[in-house]
């Protein structure tokens, strides 16, 4: 198990597990509205992007569980965070030559659909994905209260989920432009790993 972590870190890291699930479902639905305009919003672009999402979680899921094995810190992720943060801020930019350029070479079926939603979500949320197999590792102190911690990290994450999903559909979308909406997310996402950098545990080590 790693070293315990305070108190402070304690919140910090379930605070993060809750923002983090909020983008990562937020960025789901903005991923709709840049494939719209090229690829349609038809049964095809979303089987498109939840394929894409849910690989990008595995994907990240079996990497934060390699992270585990070398001593992770919140530092660690906060890192994962803010890489991903980086990339969501160049999307509003770069998507639609993007989307224009896989139009233009691959067309407009399953094929193309699939390779745009990878552009747009397969490397922020792959790195999204490592945090919750890091935070079970940090907040776990015995093994007796690992499966009580996992439920806690992931119901957490997934409360964040449903709010970013509810809140970007029906109250972002309508009344602010996505790329806006992107980087506010991306901002959230840099709050987040400010947060993580923070050394909450100086004086416990």
């Amino acid at each position: 198990m790693s070293a315990p972590v305070s108190r402070a870190s304690v919140l910090a890291i379930y605070l993060c597990s809750f923002l983090v699930g909020c983008v990562l479902m937020g960025f789901e639905m903005l991923g709709s509205r840049y494939l719209n305009p090229y690829f349609g919003s038809g049964i095809g672009a979303w089987a498109s992007l939840i394929s894409t999402v849910l690989c990008a979680l595995a994907i990240g899921y079996f990497a934060g569980s390699a992270i585990v094995d070398r001593q992770p810190t919140t530092r660690t992720i906060g890192t994962m965070i803010l890489i991903a943060a980086a990339y969501m801020a160049l999307v509003p930019a770069t998507a639609d030559t993007v989307m224009a350029d896989i139009l233009d070479t691959v067309g407009d079926g399953p094929t193309a659909t699939l390779m745009a939603s990878t552009a747009l979500l397969l490397v922020p949320l792959t790195l999204l994905g490592t945090f919750s197999p890091i935070a079970v590792s940090l907040l776990t102190r015995s093994a007796g209260e690992a499966g009580r911690v996992a439920g806690l990290v992931y119901g957490v994450s997934t409360i964040g989920n449903v709010v970013g999903t509810l809140v970007t559909t029906f109250a972002l979308i309508p009344t602010i432009g996505s790329r806006a909406i992107t980087y506010y997310f991306a901002v959230a996402l840099a709050g987040c790993a400010g947060i993580l950098f923070i050394p909450f545990d100086k004086k416990a080590s």
